[in-house]
């Protein structure tokens, strides 16, 4: 569709609404794709929105998938809970559940007394796994076959139950006891003889995942591989698939999650979430990493004052200052947002940390020598000085190096003490460099003071 029969078709769209035309509503409403009829339902008025009351469960469950949960639970309150209990019955089980976790218990208790049976059996069993693991990702819509099938049998379970399935690409083959075997692409399964038997085809290094594993160490395997989908397998028994839009927004949210705690906020995806909306949560997130900053920033203070008599004595060292602090907290950070990455992405599991090390401490040496150099030629000139030149030259460069250790170890010791290495976000790393690089600049400074005055 193209952007000007997109745009002309929102027109048409609410003409038909304020011409109260069910049916040209509809006709005009499929021709949108599912997510575009999602953001256009969410800008009516819930008045406008009434119009949709007609439409089939079916086609409200596809349009609700597509919300986040704030806009979902406006809908859920318009349609009312018998209504809402048809649509989840509707819904992919990984999307249903998801939905469901995030209401009161009271109000699930009153849907789920209004579904099906099987259904409500269904989503209760997969709501038993948290919700930032593989069970909590998987939905248990997945297609499954006999070995003793052969390509054309195969096809005609697909074609009638692949409407019920989350993905027809991938089709797991069990044997008589439901253990899983192997897998059977779509492609080779289309291009295979008709008779020809599904074991003879399969492919039986089936990649899978436990239900416990981290939805992080998830996403990572489907990343690697290029899968679309993912069985997650118990006791060799296929219990569900993970689907690459949930990896997706595992990524996303994981991807957010780091940037904020980079830039040092506390909680959860969620708590970032509400952050961005509420005045108050959004101070309530910052406010423990600042307070433990603000007495950080103290004992940088009390650094200073340990120095004075040399501050005292050659004044013009308290030029430096800012600059030294910037520059250790700037390189730091620069470190740690390389090393929180590859720890991200796993790209420290097969060479380990150590090749890291001494990559960041070679590059912490060459930014140190250049930029020291650098400064000595600018201080030396600046205020007719060689001593306080090589001073601040050398200060510079080693604190440069420090801070770059620093920036690549913490958040390093952080991943091995099992601590989430974005909690070392930038401000705390920065504050500590500072505090490293004013301690450098002033012990060199002291020792060479005779040469200064």
């Amino acid at each position: 569709m193209t952007v000007e029969r997109y745009d002309s078709l929102l027109e048409e769209l609410i003409e038909a609404l304020d011409a109260k035309d069910k049916n040209k509503l509809k006709e005009l409403f499929d021709e949108l794709h599912s997510y575009d009829k999602a953001q256009f339902l969410m800008d009516l008025t819930p008045k406008q929105r009434e119009m949709f009351r007609h439409f089939s469960d079916e086609e409200l469950a596809e349009i609700l998938e597509e919300l986040d949960y704030e806009d979902q639970k406006v809908l859920i309150e318009e349609l009312g809970f018998q209504r809402t209990a048809g649509i989840l019955e509707e819904m992919s089980s990984d999307d249903a559940v998801d939905l469901l976790g995030e209401l009161e218990e009271e109000e699930k208790l009153e849907i789920f007394q209004l579904m099906d049976d099987k259904e409500e059996i269904d989503i209760k069993k997969l709501m038993q796994y948290p919700e930032d693991t593989a069970g909590g990702l998987m939905t248990n819509e997945f297609i499954t076959i006999p070995d003793t099938f052969t390509t054309e049998d195969t096809l005609k379970r697909i074609r009638k139950i692949a409407p019920d399935a989350e993905t027809a690409y991938y089709i797991y083959v069990v044997d008589e006891k439901k253990n899983l075997r192997g897998v059977l692409s779509l492609r080779e399964l289309i291009i295979s003889p008709p008779d020809t038997k599904v074991e003879e085809i399969m492919f039986e290094r089936v990649v899978s995942v436990p239900a416990e594993m981290d939805q992080e160490e998830v996403a990572s395997i489907m990343e690697k591989y290029d899968f679309l989908a993912l069985p997650v397998v118990q006791e060799n028994k296929v219990m569900g698939i993970i689907t690459i839009d949930d990896v997706v927004d595992v990524l996303q949210d994981e991807a957010s999650e780091d940037i904020y705690r980079l830039g040092g906020f506390s909680g959860s995806d969620q708590d970032f979430k509400e952050a961005s909306t509420s005045i108050f949560k959004s101070a309530q997130r910052r406010i423990p990493w600042l307070v433990l900053l603000l007495f950080l920033g103290l004992l940088a203070g009390n650094i200073i004052d340990q120095f004075e008599d040399t501050l005292e004595s050659v004044a013009i060292l308290a030029v430096f200052i800012p600059m030294i602090a910037d520059m250790a907290g700037n390189t730091g950070t620069q470190s740690l947002a390389v090393v929180v990455r590859g720890l991200t992405l796993g790209e420290y599991e097969e060479e380990g940390v150590f090749p890291v090390i001494r990559r960041e401490a070679g590059a912490g040496i060459i930014i140190g020598i250049v930029n020291g150099l650098l400064i000595s030629v600018i201080a030396t000139f600046w205020q007719g000085n060689p001593m306080l030149g090589v001073v601040i030259g050398l200060s510079l460069l080693i604190t440069l190096f420090v801070a770059t250790l620093s920036g690549t170890i913490i958040p390093l010791i952080m991943n091995k003490l099992n601590i989430d290495p974005a909690v070392a976000s930038g401000p705390f790393i920065t504050t500590i460099n500072d505090m490293i690089g004013l301690t450098i600049y002033f012990s060199i400074a002291t020792y060479f003071m005779e040469h200064l005055v």
